[in-house]
């Protein structure tokens, strides 16, 4: 069911240390109980894409929120000079991040129509934090859209200096969703099968697809990596996996 009567508004919410953080959010207004969705921006930042997916998934039958991770590198800056701030810097610390998500978590729970049911989706760097999410809060489902260093350590020099999370997957509470292009170098196939592998051996639920000429980025319909018919499984897929785990979007 299409929900073409939204509210997308820009707010504060109280993410790690109490910060107050600024965060773009996307409903329904028609009534019932719905899921909720962390949408967690990729490295470029949060941008107009960004927020246009936060809105399909409100017209998709769920209340979406997207923090902005940037707010405390470069407040109220455009897109691209927070984003680079936040790349000299090695990306967002992950404690903080948990905190974030934490703080959008209860957002989406305080919701008067909310039915309690929380996942969170990233993109690029956002796919990592959607899988660290998955482990440190209490969420519903996780959807990794082509994350780099869940497995595997980025190369020197790399923009991203983050810790793999293979050592931590063990503690991994939500299903996970996994959505990848073959052509993607970070991460590369082998580390998706590297990922695939360790989820099997632990008993985790996931499901991973994967996508012959689709690199990364895939779903970024304003860049040229994007890819049509990868983008278009992969939203097929994400609404399934949704639908089944988060409820509450009729």
């Amino acid at each position: 069911m299409q929900h073409d009567a939204v509210l997308a508004e820009t707010i504060g919410i109280r993410g790690h240390d109490d910060d107050e953080i600024e965060a773009y959010t996307a409903r329904p207004l028609d009534a019932g109980p719905r899921g909720g969705m962390i949408v967690i921006h990729h490295m470029p930042g949060y941008d107009a894409g960004t927020k246009e997916i936060t809105r399909r998934f409100a017209t998709m039958g769920y209340h979406a929120i997207c923090p902005n991770l940037y707010t405390r590198e470069a407040p109220g800056a455009a897109p691209d000079d927070a984003a680079a701030t936040a790349r000299a810097r090695g990306g967002v610390p992950d404690e903080r991040f948990v905190g974030d998500a934490a703080g959008a978590a209860r957002w989406l729970r305080s919701l008067p129509a909310a039915n309690g049911r929380v996942g969170a989706i990233g993109f690029c760097s956002g796919g990592r934090q959607a899988v660290l999410a998955g482990i440190e809060l209490d969420l519903q489902t996780a959807v990794d859209c082509y994350g780099a260093f869940v497995v595997g350590t980025p190369p020197e020099g790399f923009p991203l200096q983050v810790a793999p999370l293979a050592d931590r997957i063990a503690a991994l509470r939500a299903p996970l969703l996994g959505l990848f292009g073959n052509d993607d170098k970070y991460p590369a196939p082998a580390e998706v099968d590297e990922l695939d592998k360790l989820l099997t051996e632990l008993g985790k639920e996931h499901e991973f697809h994967r996508y012959d000429g689709a690199g990364h980025a895939f779903f970024a319909s304003d860049r040229p990596s994007y890819r049509v018919e990868a983008a278009n499984d992969g939203w097929e897929r994400i609404a399934d996996f949704y639908g089944t785990y988060l409820g509450g979007r009729g």
